[in-house]
């Protein structure tokens, strides 16, 4: 296994932060009325990822959705804390990470304000690299474009040979392997280890610990 890995890019929803039904209930809660009665998790699962705006057209078959879009954001807000939580080992490996002197960015399609405020509340802002946060607000063309992390790279001042993108989506490993980083999937993921090796996923990590394999810390 290598040990030359000195930075490591995390998506948040569904990677290290379990946002998971909070996301999935503020689209049900949003979606009341707009979408047939039937409309559920599975439906909503194989597009998480994606920008908000472009999940609500899918599902509305709107193309203005900015009232959906501002529905979901009050909703997400209001239940955020309720549900919020890390992942398993996830403190323990961000914060023996950033001891070892590797560097933590965060790639997201979230925006600035959430993502900020769920890093802060599970205890994670700390490990990240001061404004090595890309999100939604601070791109042009979102993942699965290389943009994000390559923004990320340049953030860091990051070798792409020597950089991590970990994501639990097909956008994130898009994203990655087009920027040049070596990427990772976790097998958490709603949409399964398969979908992630599918879309090019070099590594599968079963637990967050299994990352301590690729920086010599073992």
């Amino acid at each position: 296994m290598t040990t030359t890995i000195r930075t490591m890019l995390f998506d948040l929803d569904g990677t290290i932060m379990d946002t998971n039904e909070l996301i999935i209930q503020s689209f049900i809660h949003s979606l009341k009325g707009i979408v047939p009665p039937e409309f559920d998790r599975e439906h909503i699962i194989p597009s998480m990822g994606q920008p908000l705006t472009t999940q609500m057209q899918l599902f509305s078959g709107r193309e203005d959705v900015t009232d959906l879009v501002a529905a979901y954001r009050e909703i997400n807000l209001k239940m955020h804390d309720d549900y919020v939580t890390a992942f398993p080992y996830v403190r323990e490996v961000f914060a023996k990470l950033h001891d070892a002197g590797i560097k933590i960015g965060i790639v997201t399609t979230k925006m600035r304000l959430t993502t900020e405020r769920g890093l802060r509340y599970v205890g994670l802002y700390e490990y990240v690299e001061p404004g090595a946060i890309v999100t939604i607000e601070d791109v042009e063309h979102p993942k699965p474009h290389p943009e994000p992390v390559q923004r990320a790279i340049g953030l860091l001042g990051a070798d792409p040979k020597t950089t991590m993108m970990v994501g639990d989506s097909g956008v994130d490993i898009e994203s990655a392997e087009a920027a040049g980083v070596i990427s990772v999937g976790v097998a958490w993921s709603l949409k399964g280890e398969a979908k992630l090796r599918e879309s090019g996923a070099r590594h599968i990590i079963h637990d967050m610990r299994d990352l301590y394999a690729f920086v010599g810390l073992e």
